[in-house]
């Protein structure tokens, strides 16, 4: 972590330097799992031409790039620094919420770069963030250095119905990415039409949707230029919610897809994120 931070004082420029030489191994020379973002890209954009599908192909690995030296930087950026280059629309609308002293539940999906998105955000309320452990604690350690510089609160996936109900009285955000692939055997899932294809989320985004009746909000993340970002909230429910109800995967699929839409190169094609297919019933 010592060596950790002392690279992560390289000016940002020069950081991007380096992004551009881990493109060109990444890309040109390992060719890291490019097989698995070709086959994404062509199954979630079949209408696109193999020039388009080619184009957002090496943007992606660029933005992904950008992302690792960013997130390095993150170890030591400036408060001011971070405020520049991470731009929030419709903070007004979250602060409103949260001045009646109502927590809420902020929804995100892998758009570079949520990273930033979830510290610049902690700039301007108290964030409770949930995340999944990993197995190397070095990783792990580096990880949650970022995410907690500006007063992040972390919650192991494992405890977030726990740890959220026994936190209720305080007023936050408890800021949630849930389009990744949910893999363990205990995940329970929900299945619905995601970019043309087949697609398992997590069922307990509605399930703690119901358990807190947080107002829920999604936001989207945008790339403006190298190393500038815009982040846009927008409400997409609020409660009473029902028991039993899944309505609230729906709403974040359709969040997620319509961002991805947007800007393809900008979301993490690189995770297996259809790796298993929809059970016969």
């Amino acid at each position: 972590m010592f060596f950790l931070k002392l690279l992560s004082r390289i000016p940002l420029p020069i950081l991007y330097w380096f992004s551009d030489f881990l493109f060109f191994m990444s890309y040109r020379v390992v060719g890291y799992r490019r097989k698995l973002v070709k086959k994404n890209l062509k199954k979630s954009f079949p209408e696109k031409s193999k020039a388009e599908l080619k184009s957002i192909e090496k943007e992606f690995y660029k933005n992904l790039c950008d992302y690792a030296v960013e997130t390095l930087k993150l170890l030591t950026i400036s408060e001011a620094e971070l405020r520049k280059r991470m731009q929030f629309i419709n903070l007004a609308a979250v602060r409103a919420i949260l001045d009646t002293e109502t927590s809420i539940i902020m929804f995100a999906s892998h758009q570079f770069n949520w990273e930033w998105l979830l510290a610049a955000g902690s700039l301007n309320h108290p964030i409770d963030f949930v995340y999944q452990q990993q197995s190397s604690k070095l990783f792990d350690d580096f990880s949650l250095a970022g995410r907690m510089r500006f007063g992040a609160y972390p919650i192991k996936r494992e405890q977030v119905a726990r740890e959220s109900i026994s936190r209720k009285s305080i007023t936050r955000g408890i800021a949630i990415m849930a389009d990744q692939f949910p893999g363990k055997k205990r995940d329970k899932k929900y299945w619905t039409t995601f970019l043309n294809q087949d697609t398992a989320f997590f069922q307990a985004i509605s399930q703690l949707t119901v358990i807190l009746q947080y107002p829920v909000v999604y936001t989207a993340i945008r790339k403006k230029k190298r190393g500038y970002y815009e982040a846009e909230y927008m409400v997409i429910d609020n409660p009473p919610y029902e028991k039993g109800s899944d309505l609230m995967v729906d709403h974040y699929a359709k969040a997620t897809e319509k961002i991805i839409k947007e800007n393809p190169a900008g979301w993490l094609w690189s995770h297996n994120r259809w790796k298993r297919k929809r059970p016969v019933s």
